[in-house]
């Protein structure tokens, strides 16, 4: 089976609201793809119809080039994480895990390797009404594991983890995408993709806004900005401003300057006699790129019962 996941020109309403519209892309093997957008952009719903769970109104959604409903071991060729709460409280984790494992003919094996994986072995017969969180989270993702499959998709999968269990995440994400895997991480924080994410796909009311290497995202929002460092804050900004740049303060001795290359910012305060002590390009952050793309993408104001599950 190629590792894939297809979303083909998906449409996808609940009565009167659009929550997917026309949505294309395509998740790759080898790579972590991050499938963010603000609450209510039609991320939960997109990977609800790709795992079968609603049946889009046009359009399709492939894994390994089938339909989820098409799949001859489902479990062994897509993993997910959709919502870790679904599990039956009084089950221990252990029993959890075998019942899915029993479910789609799985060994037993796998069972004790993925709580291992996890970091749940020690707690395998705990009730799982009483785990955490962080601990909920960590045996769905071990469900999500357990047959060792080629591609995999994960919704908002730090949500309860520690400063510990993020970095762990991550690293996690990483080696899968490693191993060749694809594997798509929904979320609407980009803080949650911050150093594990290849990829985005960035979408705000259903429809496609972004889809792009993090590389290129990052490039695109740095554009032509200048961080200087300067005691003299006022005059740099007075002098940059009365040449045509656009200034703004962003920390005390920090001015950010566009519309000037840096050697005619050096150039123009060396003549008016400002002195500074730094000079670099801007280097946006991903969130920084991200608010610039879903600006206009963000819902205000309440949302129907039907937005807030999309």
């Amino acid at each position: 089976m190629e590792a894939t996941i297809e979303v083909r020109e998906l449409r996808k309403r609940y009565g009167p609201t659009t929550a997917v519209d026309e949505l294309t892309f395509t998740v790759h093997p080898g790579q972590v793809t991050g499938f963010v957008g603000p609450n209510g952009a039609g991320k939960s719903t997109t990977l609800r119809v790709i795992l079968g769970l609603d049946r889009p109104d046009s359009g399709a959604a492939l894994v390994g080039g089938r339909s989820y409903h098409q799949l001859r071991s489902p479990l062994r060729e897509v993993g997910a994480m959709l919502d870790a709460s679904a599990l039956h409280p009084a089950r221990g984790a252990r029993n959890h895990l075998l019942w899915l494992a029993h479910a789609g003919g799985l060994p037993t094996r796998r069972v004790d390797e993925v709580l291992e994986q996890v970091g749940l072995a020690s707690v395998a017969k705990r009730p799982a009404g009483g785990f955490s969180l962080g601990m909920r989270q960590r045996l769905g993702i071990a469900a999500a594991l357990i047959g060792d499959p080629p591609v995999l998709m994960f919704d908002e999968p730090v949500n309860g983890l520690d400063p510990e269990g993020v970095r762990w995440i991550r690293g996690l994400l990483r080696a899968l995408a490693g191993q060749g895997r694809a594997v798509l991480v929904s979320s609407h924080l980009m803080s949650e993709l911050e150093g594990s994410a290849d990829h985005l796909v960035v979408i705000g009311r259903g429809r496609l806004i972004a889809d792009s290497t993090v590389r290129e995202l990052l490039a695109a929002a740095s554009g032509d900005r200048v961080v200087l460092r300067t005691a003299d804050r006022l005059a740099a900004m007075t002098v940059l401003a009365n040449a045509g740049a656009t200034v703004a303060a962003t920390d005390s001795d920090a001015v950010t300057v566009s519309g000037m290359p840096a050697a005619d910012i050096v150039a123009l305060l060396t003549e008016h006699r400002v002195s500074f002590f730094g000079i670099s390009g801007h280097q946006a952050s991903l969130e920084e790129a991200y608010m610039e793309l879903t600006r206009d993408a963000v819902e205000f104001g309440e949302l129907s019962g039907t937005e807030r599950q999309a």
